[in-house]
């Protein structure tokens, strides 16, 4: 446990109730730190090359990937030896006990590999797509299925520019070093290339890491500056600073919506996303409901690639959707999801919170890995130096009046219908405008 340091100002002197709560806090760090979910999941990268090739030799077969669970009970009797012990009338100790909750939980997935239950805990982690939420009106497959609707009333999906993918890994990375390194300024980020990374890249605190055989464009890089490392990781370490709660810097299950969402807000907010990624985060939504539904591996492979992506990239898109499921249907991994839900919560609650005059709220989203709920509970531990300013914040993120006019300008856009008139309008309109005018012809000149 954490020895609280007598020579710094202590928020437990002025609530005694803390000291207890610091305590747990740095237990369930420390157990959580045990649950590797991404990694328990991970198919073998081998496997891609052999489905590809079997798929190509017009002979396809459904994948074999490891369902071997993960033991996990000595972790969720740790667990359950504090969850009972947390004071959930406190603010702290109820935020804890939501953090133990989702520790718990993800142990339990892991421990249920390959069973309806897996997508059961995944469901409370990361969310359904069919979930339909009491103040809204639609679900994230919905909602999903909409963005696709948009997409394609912008540009003709036969016109989607293709991305060139002609940047090696090697060359990317350092590319990419040369954007992070004075951002991080205090907290040298690594950026390493891992062979055996199913996907192409992945932020920590300390490394992002690099598919090594990956090939990577342009707008790759503004998109994992903006959403690897000026959000995962960023917010990784500014937890990791934090003087007391170290539940902050560990990223408790539960946050994964609200980080994801904060990524994907990123970029958008930052122009760093492009039609065919917004596209990818529709899809992979409308596949994963699918699959929930019952299609298997192959089914969901042809519906990605149907709808343009290629070989490679339709595999590792079915891929996320079935690690630690079963590839016949049904049990499947739902963090996928979680992209487009969570981009739809944290652009609902930027909005909400730029309305209320609480633009203060959003530093907080940078403080460590919190979910939205916990900034309202978070907020009021600010004056006491509990929760420190987080030491990273994006650039675009410390000007919320900048947020605010973007976000104004397109909810204003959206009025705007592209269904009703073609390029050829715009000079009719201005044909119409003189016709509407006779008096401003030349015969109507006075002599």
């Amino acid at each position: 446990m954490r020895a609280l340091d007598p020579g710094t100002a202590n928020p437990a002197r002025a609530d005694p109730a803390l000291s207890p709560l610091l305590e747990f806090d740095a237990r369930i760090a420390k157990i959580g730190s045990r649950i590797r979910v991404l990694s328990g999941l991970a198919w073998p990268v081998a496997m891609e090359a052999r489905f590809l090739e079997r798929w190509r030799a017009g002979s396809p077969e459904m994948p074999a990937p490891p369902t071997q669970p993960v033991d996990h009970a000595a972790t969720i009797e740790a667990l359950d030896g504090i969850l009972p012990r947390l004071d959930r009338g406190h603010p702290i100790g109820d935020w804890l006990y939501k953090t133990a909750w989702s520790y718990r939980v993800a142990a339990l997935m892991l421990s249920s590999v390959g069973t309806p239950r897996f997508t059961e805990c995944s469901a409370l982690l990361y969310g359904h797509p069919a979930t339909h939420y009491r103040s809204q009106d639609a679900t994230t497959t919905q909602s999903a299925a909409k963005m696709l609707e948009i997409t394609d009333q912008l540009i003709d999906s036969r016109f989607v520019p293709d991305v060139p993918y002609d940047i090696p890994a090697p060359d990317f990375a350092a590319r990419l070093r040369e954007r992070i390194d004075p951002f991080f300024t205090d907290d040298p980020v690594q950026v390493v290339l891992d062979p055996e990374l199913a996907s192409k890249a992945a932020a920590g605190s300390k490394v992002i890491r690099i598919r090594a055989d990956a090939m990577f464009s342009d707008l790759d890089l503004d998109q994992l500056v903006e959403h690897e490392a000026f959000i995962h990781s960023a917010t990784m370490l500014n937890g990791k600073h934090q003087p007391w709660l170290r539940c902050l810097g560990t990223g408790a299950p539960r946050t994964t919506r609200t980080q994801e969402g904060l990524a994907t807000f990123s970029e958008i907010i930052t122009g760093a996303m492009d039609i065919n990624r917004l596209r990818r985060l529709a899809l992979r939504v409308l596949r994963l409901q699918e699959a929930l539904a019952g299609a298997d591996f192959i089914e969901v492979f042809r519906a990605f690639l149907a709808a343009g992506q290629s070989e490679a990239d339709s595999y590792r898109s079915a891929a996320r959707i079935f690690r630690g499921g079963d590839v016949r249907g049904r049990v499947c991994f739902t963090k996928d999801g979680a992209y487009l839900e969570g981009l739809l919560l944290v652009t609902a609650f930027v909005k909400r919170a730029l309305h209320e005059n609480r633009g203060d709220t959003l530093r907080l989203l940078f403080c460590g890995r919190v979910t939205l709920g916990d900034l309202v509970t978070l907020a009021t531990f600010r004056d006491s130096g509990l929760v420190a300013a987080p030491r990273y914040v994006p650039p675009w993120a410390r000007h919320p009046e900048r947020v605010l006019a973007t976000l104004a300008f397109s909810t204003a856009a959206q009025s705007l219908r592209l269904d009703s008139f073609s390029l050829q309008r715009f000079t009719e309109y201005e044909d119409e405008i003189m016709a509407e005018a006779p008096w401003s012809g030349p015969e109507s000149a006075s002599p």
